[in-house]
C-alpha cells in the first residue's frame, strides 16, 4: 500500500533544497511524462483530441478540490484575466476593498478601470472595513509576500452583512489549504504553484448566475459546442462557466492533469499537515536563532524580516528561497523534509 511518503518519493527528486513553491511548484515525474507525451503528439502529427480531453479532466479535478460543481469552473491563463472580467462588471464609482500590498494580479485590474473606488486597508482590518457602499471585497487567502492568512470567515460575514460580493485569490493556498470555493462569489487560482502544474493554466469559480460577468474574452471554445463555433459570432455560448474559457494551453493542461491527480491521491488535508509541520519546525528554529518571522500561524509560507539579502548566498549553497521586500520567504510543500528545514537553519547560522 502506498503511503504519503512513498508517493512523494516516487514523484520528486530535487537536486537542491527547494523552498520556493510560493514562486513555482516542482513538477512531479508523472507530469513531466505527460508533457513529454503531449509534445511528441504535436511533433508526430497525432490528432490532438486527447489533449482537449485533458482540459475537461483538469476542470473536473479542480472542481473536486474546490468543492463545487464542475459547471461553475472556467479555465484560462491568469488570475488577472478573471480579475479584468470582474472589474468590467462593476458600475462606475463602485468601491472595491482590498488588502494593502496584496498581489498585483489580484488588485491591479480594478485600478486599471480608472472609475472604480479601490480602497486598501491592512489585512487584519479587512473585515471591519467593509461598509455599505462596498461592492466587492477582493483578497488573497494567503499573502504572497509573507504568508499571512486572511480571516476569511470574518470577511465573508462582513461582506454578506453589507451586501458586498467576495473575490478570493487562492493561488498561494490551493493545493495545501481547503478552498471551500462555494463560500465566495468568485475564486481564482493559478496552477503552477502549490498545484504543481506547468505555467499557462488558471481557474475561476463563478456563481451559478455568473455574477453579472460578461464573457468579453469568449472565442470558439466558449461555445456550447466549440467545434460548431469556429466561424463568425458564437451563436450559443456554453450554458456553464465554460463560456468564460479562453483557448486552452494544451501542454499546460496535459501536465496539470497529472499534477492534480497526485494532489487528489495525497489529499489536501494530508498535504496541509505535512507542510505546517515543516513550517512550524522552521519557526521554532528561527526563534532559537533570535529571529522573529512575520506572524502567520497556520501558513505554509514563512517570511523573515531583514534576511532577504541572504537569498543569493543561500542559492549558491543549493537552498532555494525568495527575497520579498527584504524578507526571506521560505515555502514548505509536500516534497520538503525536516532535513531541508534543518539545512536552511544551519545555513542561516553561518555568516
Amino acid at each position: 500500500m502506498e503511503t504519503f511518503e512513498s508517493l512523494v518519493r516516487a514523484e520528486f527528486a530535487p537536486k537542491h533544497v527547494y523552498l520556493n513553491t510560493a514562486s513555482n511548484g516542482l513538477l512531479p515525474a508523472r507530469t513531466v511524462a505527460a508533457l513529454d507525451r503531449a509534445v511528441r503528439m504535436r511533433a508526430e502529427g497525432t490528432p490532438l483530441g486527447p489533449l482537449y480531453e485533458d482540459v475537461e479532466a483538469v476542470r473536473a479535478s479542480f472542481a473536486r478540490l474546490a468543492g463545487v460543481p464542475v459547471e461553475r469552473v472556467a479555465t484560462g491563463a491568469s488570475v488577472a484575466e478573471y480579475g479584468g472580467l470582474i472589474a468590467a462588471s462593476l458600475p462606475a464609482g463602485a468601491e472595491v476593498l482590498t488588502a494593502e500590498a496584496d498581489f498585483s494580479s489580484l488588485v491591479n485590474p480594478f485600478h486599471m478601470r480608472g472609475d472604480l473606488k479601490v480602497r486598501a486597508v491592512p489585512l487584519d482590518r479587512l473585515a471591519e472595513s467593509v461598509r455599505l457602499d462596498t461592492a466587492l471585497v477582493a483578497v488573497s487567502a494567503a499573502q504572497s509576500a509573507d504568508g499571512r492568512l486572511a480571516d476569511l470567515p470574518a470577511v465573508r460575514a462582513a461582506a454578506r452583512a453589507h451586501g458586498a460580493r467576495t473575490y478570493l485569490d487562492a493561488s498561494q493556498s490551493a493545493g495545501w489549504l481547503s478552498m471551500a470555493a462555494g463560500e465566495y462569489d468568485f475564486l481564482a487560482a493559478v496552477g503552477f504553484k502549490w498545484l504543481l502544474g506547468p505555467h499557462g493554466a488558471a481557474f475561476c469559480v463563478l456563481p451559478e448566475d455568473f455574477g453579472g460577468l460578461t464573457p468579453l474574452l469568449a472565442g470558439w471554445v466558449a461555445g456550447e459546442i466549440p467545434w460548431d463555433s469556429c466561424y463568425g459570432p458564437v451563436q450559443n455560448l456554453a450554458r456553464s462557466a465554460r463560456r468564460f474559457d479562453i483557448s486552452p494551453s494544451l501542454f499546460s493542461h496535459a501536465g496539470l492533469r497529472a499534477s492534480l491527480e497526485l494532489i487528489e491521491e495525497l489529499g489536501v488535508d494530508a498535504v496541509r499537515a505535512h507542510n505546517l509541520t515543516l513550517a512550524d519546525r522552521f519557526r521554532a528554529g528561527l526563534a532559537s536563532l533570535g529571529h522573529a518571522p512575520v506572524p502567520a500561524p497556520g501558513s505554509a509560507i514563512v517570511s523573515v524580516p531583514g534576511l532577504g539579502d541572504r537569498q543569493p548566498e543561500l542559492s549558491r549553497a543549493g537552498i532555494e528561497v525568495s527575497d520579498r521586500a527584504g524578507n526571506l520567504r521560505a515555502a514548505f510543500h509536500l516534497y520538503n523534509t525536516t532535513e531541508d528545514v534543518d539545512r536552511l537553519l544551519d545555513a542561516l547560522v553561518q555568516e
